[in-house]
């Protein structure tokens, strides 16, 4: 046997499997992240850029775009009447927010507390309503809410009202519409944050004689705000851009910012200054994720625990 065959016969040692393997473990997620990628710059990054340049350019004269650079879009948002609508949509956002907490947390503190059987029962009333398309739950409420739907019809009935009362097309309704339908975003995160509450803090709370709302206040409330703030950032940042709840609801009587955005590209055909709105609504998301950030960062360095 020369030596030709030897070098050919001999068995590949670990050594020379090694550097293979690591090729092979260094390329693998960076293929499995391909597709995660082309997504984000298809459908993220690029209409994000595509409505930034648009935003710099200037109306046509029968609607679209013409190809002149211009500040104006920008400098125009600033006039007092669409600030005012800007800080209605704030107005709306925060409202909607706050019924939101109030409801929500008690509800998500019984979803975390209950037992396991009731706690997948409720779980499941909470995720429900996302089997509907959010349209068709808007109708539903318009049927009960009109003049003549089955809320004014009951009340009636029952001789606790002689005539009909305006439930529909006002902020009220908006209201009950943009709560309804974001209702689960803030349920979820705070059962997320109460669930995983350790309980061994309430209990050396109630054996150093603290009561129940000096517990809820000084351990439950602090431990579980990551959680409000996450509710709060899922329901106030789509309440600024729904369009659909306020134009069927509230009878476009009150103009949000989606409603704004909406209008421009599709009925006044005004794409720059819709899209100079747009990079507006984004910046004011962003500034607002950033802001959670920050707080979350806080919470965590301060609890040390979480």
């Amino acid at each position: 046997m020369n030596k030709e065959e030897l070098s050919t016969n001999q068995p590949v040692t670990l050594l020379d499997k090694r550097p293979k393997k690591r090729r092979i473990k260094s390329a693998g997620p960076i293929w499995m992240l391909s597709p995660v990628t082309f997504w984000m710059i298809a459908f993220l990054f690029i209409p994000i850029v595509l409505i930034l340049v648009v935003s710099f350019m200037t109306r046509g004269t029968y609607g679209g775009i013409e190809y002149i650079f211009t500040w104006q879009n920008y400098a125009r948002f600033f006039d007092s009447l669409y600030l005012n609508i800007l800080l209605m949509s704030i107005l709306m956002a925060t409202v909607t927010t706050v019924i939101c907490i109030i409801f929500g947390y008690p509800f998500a503190y019984i979803i975390a507390r209950s037992s396991p059987k009731y706690r997948t029962f409720l779980l499941f009333l909470v995720i429900i309503p996302f089997w509907t398309n959010s349209l068709i739950r808007t109708y539903a409420w318009i049927i009960l809410l009109r003049t003549e739907g089955v809320i004014n019809h009951l009340l009636m009935s029952i001789g606790m009202i002689s005539e009909p009362l305006a439930l529909l097309y006002n902020n009220g309704a908006i209201l009950v519409g943009l709560v309804y339908t974001l209702f689960p975003f803030m349920v979820l995160p705070l059962y997320a944050s109460i669930e995983k509450l350790d309980k061994s803090y309430l209990e050396a709370a109630s054996d150093l004689g603290a009561k129940g709302w000096q517990t809820f206040m000084k351990i439950t409330l602090p431990l579980t705000m990551p959680g409000i703030v996450a509710g709060s950032l899922l329901v106030f940042i789509p309440t600024l851009g729904l369009f659909f709840i306020p134009d069927l609801m509230g009878g476009a009587k009150t103009m949000m910012i989606g409603n704004l955005i909406k209008n421009q590209f599709l009925t006044a055909r005004d794409w720059p200054f819709g899209a100079a709105s747009s990079v507006i609504l984004v910046i004011l998301t962003m500034i607002l994720i950033f802001v959670y950030l920050r707080i979350s960062k806080g919470n965590k360095d301060d609890l040390g625990v979480m």
